[in-house]
C-alpha cells in the first residue's frame, strides 16, 4: 500500500495506525472473544481499516500472536523494574502474583503466554521472556543462588505458575469464551461428552458438586506458592 492509500486508512478509521495500535486492538478482541476469534479480516473492521492494510505492521495472525504475548510479557518486565526484593523469597511472591494479576486480567489471552513455543527452546512458559529470565537468574544470583539453585529455582516455579495459573485462568475465561463445538469425528469419543453423563442420584459427584464448584483459587495458589518457597529454602540450605 502507498502512503496515499495508508493515509486515507488512517483518516478512515479515525486513528493513526502503528505495529503497537495494531497489536493493543488484537489483545482486545482475544480478550473479548479468544484467540480462535481473532482474524487478520476481524482486526481489519475493528480497526476500520481493510485486512490488507495491516501486513504493513504484521506479517500474519501469528506474528499478531506473538506480537501480544511480548506486549503481556513487557508489563511483567516493567513491574519488575520497580521492585526492590529484601530477600529471593520475596521477589519469587512478588514475580508470581505479577504473574497471577496478568492471568486473571488477561483469562482468554494468558494460555498463549502459556502454551506458544517461545523463541529459544530452552525457555519455559510462562517465563518465556529473555528479559524476564535474565532478571529472574540475576535476582536469585544476588541472594546467593549457585547456578545449579537458580535453574533448579527457575524450573520449579514456572511449573507452579504454569500449572496453577492456567487452571485459574481457564475458570475465570469459561464464562467468557465462546463455547466450541467438538470436531466431528464420527463415532469417535470426543472429551466433551462426559458433561452428558446420567448420574445416579447417589453420586458422590453429585452429591460434592456444591464444594466441588467452589472457587478456592487464591487460597490454592498463596498455598503453593507457600510450599514452593519452603521446598526451594530446603534445597539451598543443603
Amino acid at each position: 500500500m502507498d502512503s496515499t492509500a495508508e493515509g486515507t486508512e488512517s483518516r478512515r478509521s479515525g486513528r493513526r495506525l502503528d505495529r503497537d495500535t495494531v497489536i493493543k486492538e488484537a489483545l482486545r478482541v482475544v480478550d473479548r472473544e479468544g484467540s480462535r476469534a481473532l482474524t487478520m479480516r476481524g482486526l481489519g473492521q475493528e480497526l476500520g481499516v481493510e485486512a490488507m492494510s495491516l501486513y504493513r505492521y504484521v506479517t500474519g495472525r501469528e506474528d499478531l500472536l506473538e506480537g501480544i504475548v511480548v506486549c503481556l510479557l513487557e508489563g511483567v518486565t516493567a513491574e519488575l523494574a520497580n521492585a526492590r526484593p529484601a530477600s529471593w523469597q520475596q521477589y519469587l511472591q512478588t514475580l508470581a502474583h505479577i504473574v497471577r494479576d496478568l492471568a486473571l486480567e488477561h483469562p482468554l489471552a494468558f494460555p498463549l503466554v502459556a502454551t506458544r513455543h517461545p523463541a529459544a527452546p530452552w525457555l519455559r512458559p510462562p517465563l518465556r521472556s529473555l528479559e524476564v529470565v535474565e532478571d529472574f537468574l540475576t535476582t536469585l544470583g544476588e541472594f546467593g543462588f549457585s547456578d545449579e539453585q537458580k535453574v533448579g529455582a527457575y524450573r520449579s516455579f514456572t511449573s507452579f505458575l504454569l500449572g496453577q495459573l492456567l487452571l485459574e485462568a481457564a475458570a475465570r475465561g469459561d464464562g467468557v469464551a465462546p463455547p466450541e463445538e467438538p470436531f466431528d469425528e464420527g463415532d469417535a469419543d470426543v472429551p466433551n461428552r462426559d458433561g452428558r453423563i446420567q448420574l445416579s442420584p447417589g453420586s458422590e459427584v453429585l452429591r460434592l458438586r456444591p464444594m466441588l464448584s467452589e472457587n478456592h483459587g487464591a487460597e490454592e495458589f498463596e498455598l503453593s506458592l507457600e510450599s514452593l518457597l519452603d521446598r526451594i529454602e530446603l534445597e539451598v540450605s543443603q
